[in-house]
């Protein structure tokens, strides 16, 4: 029995007994969706989305392994106006994370905590180092009256001090004229009603401190939460908790971003998740209005969307069955169920329309409809899974599930359009047809097509040279962060990052059997010209201590005892603070007068202090929230820095080694580019020069170029795999040759003008949007099955038919599923629309201009054989 017969006696059956089949496709639609609300999840670690199999991914876990507490990070980035507003902050946020919590593992500082604090004049130059200890020791006299009276108060008496000091020394004004203007400035805006920066490192070593010291980190060991889209969502919101709690989001001199491989797959989630409800409910409206518009009545839109919806929901389940969850790509199956199984809705319905105009009998027409579209949907339904099937056997997992899926889905999908559909069309009492169902007005270009072939092949020949005239131009992305929002924090904090070599996430990592082996290795590779730096834990031991500790211990001969006195004063209430306010503006006020250096900055600082003497408490408060917070940072940096001694490999913190060394003693070395990280080719170079020199590398920059190659080679086997699989079901099914090249020449010429137009506007490809590609096979070759089938049935005038309305609004509805995505606020769903939306057209101009042409007029079937020889033989002579 032929494939249209089936079809036909299938159809028959169904709308016989309709409500049993109704019946039953809700008790299986009802169990899939039990099924599916009690074991639904989406499996969010993208490291799973790729074989594990494959060399460079077990290069990655080896990594993981040794250093499984850096596999899953949330990085937190706290920057402040002033470095020690940047150390408070990520001191007590570190602090209160530490204290406890069941969401994370670990919390440590990399870059702070004590030993830093000791060891870190010695991490600077010697020439740094000995211009440091000279500052210091020059504002001896100011930061013994600072440390014995930390307050207002103290500084007041450290104003006053130094105004006593210039009495007698003129040189002295000059020397305080600068930190005269800092301090004037500061207290000028709190009389302003502002809270300002001020940095106390800055007044003592004259010079402001670089970026890089106003930013510090936390890294934080989250417990992660796989069976949720966003797993690490509960540690986040803990660590946000905890810096509202400690004020740090109200102090506009703070700020505190997360980002890290936690943050950036989460805040993946928010961004895919962000609009999609609109633009859902969108795409859902849009396509009730091109059923309508295509079918002309609601209760086969009706129809169509319960056949749809039972079919999708046992899609689900089968792929909730097979594989226990959906990854991050596999869960695109729903978009591409509903905008190709549409397709499948509206060509039964349009087949039955123009059946239901010969014949009033709707369950002849519904019959009909079945034997004349069955075959053709058949063959639509087996290429588009051949091309989603085609996604087996690749080393792209997340596509591979996919493919599985969504090839499934096909087959569901036009098993439910032969029997659910009928069968609903039956009981709804379908409508009849007064009409022509299709396209009268398409009657001009028919026969335009028709006489200019020859132009029209031309022409097309033209089109497809030129498009591969832009194939050159066409590039692959294969830097992820480009597919991500940059206005999503994770990912504006990372780019962030990039700006600094020293931050920078662009570092090669390769793992060394000792720590002397990592120090051999880090010469060989600092040699080469892609290499800016390389480190290991032995870079954690400071150079040049023997020349930097004499000076360190000559400053702390005499800065210890100023910066630890024997007595500290105790917190000087209001009215004293007031007072002391009072007396250092009258005692500004007078050096002003007598000093025309210093006489500007005297007469503002004097000023401000008397605004503030006057005003409220709450005004005094403000200074010191201002001043004082740092002013003890800092002091008490000053003192640890003061017990600085000779560091080695073993004197290290714990913390830093287990950042370094494994448990069985292997030495982690970390590599950085050298120019721009964000820039593909130099990323391209330092990969291949640094693996050259060591194969075992891997990191970030090797997993981004290897994925590339992998999705690449992923999809050009799908790619071959679908095309030979298409081929052979189409010769199977056709059983010419010809027949056969021409259902998949329209398909090269449009797969030609989707590349060709995305290589001229600069388009490129990437990990998302190349799924265009294969599915490009499996859309294109259904349209053209449709045309084919009927020119091969004789039928001419392709459109005119209702064959050409059904192509057409099939189209449109999976155009605009497809176009959805390109509203998404995600940017690489966003350009997997753009390119699927852009293939769809550049298909749908393919089979309604180019294939009628190729074409031609109809194929003489038998039938028309037959007549024509009983004509030619004439009345009585046969």
């Amino acid at each position: 029995m032929s494939i249209a017969r089936t079809t036909a006696a299938i159809v028959a059956a169904c709308v016989r007994r309709p409500w049993l089949v109704i019946v039953l496709a809700a008790l299986l639609g009802g169990a899939a969706a039990t099924y599916v609300a009690s074991h639904i999840a989406i499996d969010a670690d993208t490291t799973k989305l790729i074989d594990e199999r494959l060399p460079w991914r077990q290069r990655e876990r080896a990594l993981d392994a040794a250093f499984h507490h850096r596999t899953d990070m949330i990085v937190v980035v706290v920057d402040g106006a002033t470095a020690e507003l940047a150390e408070d902050a990520s001191a007590r946020l570190a602090a209160r994370l530490a204290s406890g919590s069941s969401t994370y593992r670990a919390v440590w500082r990399p870059d702070g905590g004590p030993f830093f604090e000791q060891e870190g004049l010695l991490f600077q130059s010697t020439a740094d180092v000995a211009r440091t200890t000279q500052q210091m020791i020059a504002a001896q006299p100011l930061l013994g009256t600072l440390a014995q009276d930390p307050t207002l108060r103290g500084l007041m008496d450290a104003l006053m001090l130094m105004s006593q000091a210039g009495q007698y020394d003129e040189a002295a004004w000059s020397a305080i004229a600068e930190p005269l203007n800092k301090l004037a400035v500061v207290f000028a805006a709190v009389a302003a009603g502002q809270v300002p920066a001020f940095s106390w490192r800055a007044l003592i070593t004259g010079s402001p401190p670089a970026p890089r010291e106003r930013r510090r980190f936390i890294l934080v060991e989250p417990v992660l939460d796989y069976r949720a889209l966003r797993p690490g969502e509960a540690a986040t919101q803990a660590i946000r908790k905890a810096a509202h709690e400690l004020g740090l989001d109200a102090d506009g001199r703070v700020r505190v971003r997360l980002t890290g491989r936690v943050p950036l797959a989460d805040e993946e989630f928010g961004t895919l998740a962000e609009g999609a409800a609109i633009n859902t409910s969108v795409m859902l409206l849009a396509i009730v209005v091109l059923l309508w518009l295509a079918l002309r009545s609601l209760r086969m839109v009706a129809a169509t969307f319960l056949t749809l919806a039972v079919g999708l929901i046992v899609t689900a389940a089968v792929g909730l069955l097979a594989f226990g969850a959906f990854n991050l790509i596999s869960v695109a199956f729903a978009v591409l169920f509903v905008g190709l199984g549409v397709d499948f809705c509206i060509q039964f319905c349009v087949c039955y329309r123009a059946r239901r105009h010969a014949t009033a009998d709707l369950m002849l027409a519904l019959r009909e409809a079945g034997g004349e579209i069955g075959a053709a949907l058949a063959l639509a339904a087996a290429s588009t899974a051949a091309g989603f099937y085609a996604f087996l056997p690749t080393e792209y997992r997340g596509v591979s599930e996919l493919g599985a899926i969504a090839g499934t889905g096909m087959i569901v999908a036009v098993i439910a359009s032969i029997t659910v559909l009928p069968a609903l069309l039956a009981v709804f009492r379908a409508p009849g047809e007064a009409g022509e169902v299709g396209y009268a007005a398409m009657a001009p270009l028919d026969r335009a097509l028709l006489a200019h072939r020859r132009v029209v092949l031309a022409v097309s020949a033209v089109a497809a040279l030129a498009a591969m005239a832009f194939l050159p131009r066409l590039q692959f992305d294969f830097n992820p962060l480009h597919l991500r929002s940059a206005s999503a924090e994770s990912v504006s904090t990372l780019l962030d990052l990039m700006q600094d070599r020293e931050t920078a996430p662009d570092s090669i990592e390769i793992v060394e059997p000792s720590l002397d082996a990592a120090i051999a290795m880090i010469q060989r590779l600092e040699q080469l010209p892609e290499v800016d730096h390389a480190i290991s834990l032995a870079s954690f031991v400071p150079e040049q201590q023997a020349a930097k500790l004499p000076l360190i211990e000559d400053a702390a001969l005499l800065l210890s005892p100023v910066l630890e006195p024997g007595r500290v004063r105790p917190p000087p209430s209001d009215e004293e603070t007031a007072r002391s306010m009072t007396t250092a503006s009258m005692r500004l006020t007078e050096a002003a007068a007598a000093h025309p250096g210093i006489a500007e900055s005297a007469a503002r600082l004097g000023q401000a202090l008397r605004t503030l003497a006057e005003g409220q408490a709450a005004d005094r408060e403000r200074a010191r929230a201002a001043l004082i917070p740092s002013l003890s940072t800092t002091l008490a940096q000053l003192r640890a820095a003061m017990q600085a001694h000779p560091v080695t490999v073993a004197d290290l913190p714990d913390e830093v080694k287990r950042d370094w060394i494994a448990a069985d003693g292997r030495a982690r070395v970390e590599v950085f580019p050298k120019g721009d990280a964000a820039d593909n080719e130099t990323l391209r170079r330092f990969v291949a020069a640094v693996t050259a020199v060591a194969p075992n590398a891997t990191g970030a920059p090797v997993g981004i170029q290897e994925s590339g190659r992998t999705i690449v080679r992923a999809f050009l086997q799908a790619g071959v795999w679908s095309l030979v699989a298409i081929v052979l079901l189409l010769a199977f099914t056709l059983r010419r040759a010809t027949d056969v090249a021409l259902t998949l020449a329209p398909l090269a010429l449009s797969a030609l003008l989707t590349l060709g137009i995305s290589g001229a506007f600069g388009m490129a490809l990437n990990f998302e949007n190349i799924i265009a590609l294969p599915l490009l096979l499996g859309i294109g070759v259904a349209f053209n099955i449709y045309f084919v089938s009927a020119w091969r049935a004789g039928r001419g005038k392709l459109l005119q038919s209702s064959l050409a309305r059904a192509v057409i609004f099939s189209a449109l509805t999976t155009g605009t599923a497809f176009g959805s995505l390109w509203l998404s606020h995600h940017p690489g769903t966003a350009s997997m629309g753009k390119l699927l939306a852009l293939s769809l057209a550049c298909t749908l101009v393919a089979t309604l201009l180019f294939l009628p042409a190729l074409l031609g007029p109809p194929r003489r079937t038998s039938v028309d054989a037959k007549a024509d020889a009983a004509h030619a033989i004439g009345p009585g002579q046969h």
